[in-house]
């Protein structure tokens, strides 16, 4: 009797054990088969049987008792290179070759494109080899990978552009200021070559008083419109008195503090005034910089 309760016991704990895993199998999203060592279909689930039905297969349609690598290895058009590397990698599982086979395929349809992940590993434990196989669709993964590369593509034909465009924009540039400087350099040369000749003959003439302070004026101002080395002061925002600029003009051109106290009629003590201001504006606080040299350095 004893024995009778035992067996009646380990038999409901079988059908226990089976509803149970039938009810994991069901659970599941991705579709699953159970494959023999020949690869014969033993069980599915319910994902699997649904994706059946949606593939317009009969309602009394079932695959269990089919050879599922037959019909892998059966299968042409579009479809055949993934179908029969699914077969290679499902017998390579069961030949105990691979721990595990992994692929990922596509499998469009009417309704739009998808793509399956497929993953077939041995089954543990002693007794016949199992296979389990199960395909997972991934369609969304797949659709944003491809937006995703889309937009690393736009974004490296963006910076491309840019680059082309920050390319462009930096010749445009050099030749804006290389026109400047030969626009300079025309506006100087003729001021030098067809204006200042003439101030030069009228400083030389006998002019009353009144008419020398008015050329003087000119002479004057032309040098500042033409000096580069007052421009250079202008760019760089230093600010300096006329007088100190004309100093500095001088002091470049090589004259000693005697010699520009003679040019501009003042004192040498003036003059040494001035420069000790242009050095102390120039920041030049090292005794050993020569003022010239530095005047000279930031006229090139």
């Amino acid at each position: 009797m004893m024995k009778t309760e035992a067996k009646k016991d380990n038999n409901a704990g079988q059908l226990f054990a089976d509803e149970l895993a039938i009810t994991v199998l069901n659970s599941l999203s991705a579709h699953i088969a159970i494959l023999d060592e020949n690869g014969i279909i033993l069980e599915t689930n319910r994902a699997w049987r649904d994706f059946s039905a949606k593939s317009r297969m009969p309602k009394d349609y079932d695959d269990r008792g089919s050879n599922y690598l037959a019909i892998c290895e059966a299968t042409t058009g579009s479809d055949a290179e993934d179908a029969h590397k699914v077969a290679e990698g499902i017998r390579a599982v069961i030949g105990g070759e691979v721990e595990e086979f992994l692929y990922d395929y596509p499998c469009h349809s009417e309704d739009g494109p998808h793509w399956y992940y497929m993953r077939a590993i041995r089954m543990s434990g002693f007794g016949p080899t199992r296979v389990v196989a199960s395909h997972e669709e991934i369609t969304a993964l797949k659709l944003t990978e491809e937006a995703l590369r889309k937009s690393q593509e736009e974004l490296i034909e963006q910076k491309q552009s840019l680059e082309e465009a920050n390319i462009a924009m930096k010749v445009l540039l050099k030749q804006r200021e290389d026109d400047k400087l030969e626009l300079e350099k025309k506006v100087l040369n003729n001021v030098k070559d067809l204006v200042l000749p003439y101030v030069d003959k009228l400083k030389n003439t006998r002019l009353k008083a009144k008419d020398r302070t008015l050329v003087e004026i000119i002479d004057t101002h032309l040098q500042d419109i033409i000096s580069p080395l007052l421009q250079r002061f202008s760019n760089a925002k230093i600010l300096l008195t006329p007088q100190e600029m004309q100093v500095a003009a001088l002091v470049k051109d090589g004259k000693t503090s005697k010699e520009i106290a003679d040019v501009l009629n003042v004192s040498e003590t003036t003059v040494n005034f001035h420069r000790k201001n242009l050095r102390f504006k120039f920041g030049l606080t090292n005794k050993r910089t020569n003022l010239r040299s530095y005047l000279m350095s930031i006229s090139q």
